[in-house]
């Protein structure tokens, strides 16, 4: 090109007059056209299996919001005690009074000095594991008792189911904000604030297990 400044500049004119810079652009293969011809792509507008999520439902007063319960809980402690106590007392009375009127004169003890003569070892060594898992899973049905100023829902609600003499009694309550409430009007428990929970059982699978009121009295004031 050096040698041929004409054909150079020739080159550039033919160039400039086709439209040719120095950006070249590649043929676009999607569908919606060129990016700077076609609107803001959306997921409502463009996707062809798209579903709209249900809007939540506006809770009220009095409504029914059914709550999954499923609560897990698991403690872990472990103890050791260990004490040891020794003590050597030894005590001799030397000088003994007697009383007379108004004067104390000495009164030797003709039996020797009264000695007090004693050794005490005691240990008192203790250890102690604890492992516990708790679990309690179910639904149950409770009612808007209050809204809060700022929205929030008070639930509460009562289960009763008997069984010939087989009773099963249980009891929510707690305060839960209303985006938490599913479309379905379902809730889990984890998500109430001030949760308050009461399962309980009477009947003869209860009575085969629960304690009786001397083992409770027993445990509450552990006299051995």
């Amino acid at each position: 090109m050096r040698k041929y400044p004409k054909l150079r500049f020739a080159l550039l004119a033919v160039c400039t007059a086709a439209g040719v810079t120095g950006i070249s652009r590649g043929q676009s293969s999607s569908l919606y056209g060129e990016a700077t011809q076609r609107r803001p792509l959306s997921l409502p507008q463009h996707s062809w299996i798209y579903q709209a999520p249900a809007e939540p439902k506006e809770v009220r007063l009095n409504d029914l919001i059914t709550v999954v319960v499923d609560e897990k809980a698991r403690v872990v402690s472990e103890g050791e005690f260990d004490r040891r106590t020794q003590a050597s007392l030894k005590m001799v009375l030397k000088d003994w009074i007697l009383l007379r009127g108004w004067s104390a004169i000495p009164d030797p003890q003709s039996a020797g000095d009264p000695t007090i003569n004693g050794t005490l070892d005691s240990r008192y060594r203790a250890n102690a594991d604890l492992d516990t898992r708790d679990s309690m899973q179910f639904r149950i049905a409770c009612r808007v008792v209050d809204i809060r100023p700022n929205g929030n829902l008070i639930l509460e609600g009562h289960r009763t189911i008997r069984n010939n003499n087989e009773v099963w009694e249980m009891s929510l309550s707690g305060e839960v904000k209303p985006e938490d409430v599913m479309p379905n009007n379902t809730v889990y428990s984890e998500d109430i604030a001030e949760l308050r929970i009461h399962k309980r059982e009477a009947g003869h699978v209860r009575d085969g297990y629960r304690r009786g009121w001397l083992l409770r009295l027993m445990d509450a004031y552990r006299p051995f």
